[in-house]
């Protein structure tokens, strides 16, 4: 199968050990994959500010780009979970879009298509899982308390793999950290009140690293830690699954 890597724009410019990482694990799992060079941002940030007209030329080209592939993958539940969702919508009636029913999150796509089984990450620490909300309520990587369906993570299934690692998850696991894109800049106070009880409930497990899907969130919360120097750390769960690579 032919891989199409989406880096989304914030994981380019801040987080890039984000993509290098899935990329060393997506070709040492055996998968050819292509980086299109001149890739851009997906159109979230303005369809989620209310202005989805801006979006569009983006989802078009977007969707050009990377139609000819057989999977589209992305360290990135929100980006994934946007092309997915919305661009149905966005396209609708301006051009026929492909990639939404291709496009997966690396964990998603790690654990639904692949199925792996083995991993040759070491990560010798106690970890404490952060649920971001597009990944559990959109792309299904945990199940939403909400739901009241049998419990599930994705997520854990897969950091089980890495040899010595402790696995932990917070106290309302799937609650929001408080980032929400917009939201965080909107509602400044709220957002970074949710950021500090989330990370509250996250060191309660006696976690040394949060990990997650979403560099975002993770940003998020290690911003606030840092300025309140709390005792914890923030990694991009691929850099884990991909450690020693």
């Amino acid at each position: 199968m032919k891989i199409g890597l989406f880096i989304p724009c914030y994981v380019d410019a801040l987080y890039p050990e984000a993509g290098v990482a899935t990329y060393k694990l997506l070709t040492h799992l055996g998968l050819d994959v292509d980086y299109p060079l001149n890739q851009t941002c997906c159109g979230q940030p303005m369809a989620n500010a209310g202005f989805e007209r801006m979006a569009e030329k983006l989802a078009t080209k977007f969707d050009d780009m990377f139609a000819a592939y057989d999977y589209v993958v992305a360290p990135s539940a929100s980006c994934a979970a946007f092309v997915k969702v919305n661009y149905p919508h966005v396209l609708k009636g301006k051009h026929a879009c492909v990639t939404s029913g291709k496009i997966m999150d690396v964990v998603e796509f790690l654990h639904d298509v692949l199925k792996v089984t083995s991993l040759p990450g070491v990560f010798p620490h106690v970890v404490s899982i952060h649920n971001s909300c597009h990944g559990v309520r959109e792309l299904g990587l945990s199940a939403p308390s909400e739901r009241n369906i049998p419990p599930y993570s994705k997520m854990k299934d897969l950091l089980k793999l890495v040899k010595g690692i402790t696995v932990k998850e917070p106290e309302r696991p799937d609650e929001c950290c408080g980032f929400g894109g917009m939201f965080s800049i909107e509602e400044t106070a709220v957002s970074e009140q949710m950021g500090k009880d989330k990370i509250g409930r996250h060191i309660a497990t006696g976690a040394e690293y949060v990990t997650g899907p979403d560099s975002s969130c993770l940003m998020h919360m290690q911003g606030i830690a840092k300025r309140n120097q709390l005792p914890i750390q923030f990694i991009h769960i691929v850099q884990i699954l991909a450690a020693g690579l």
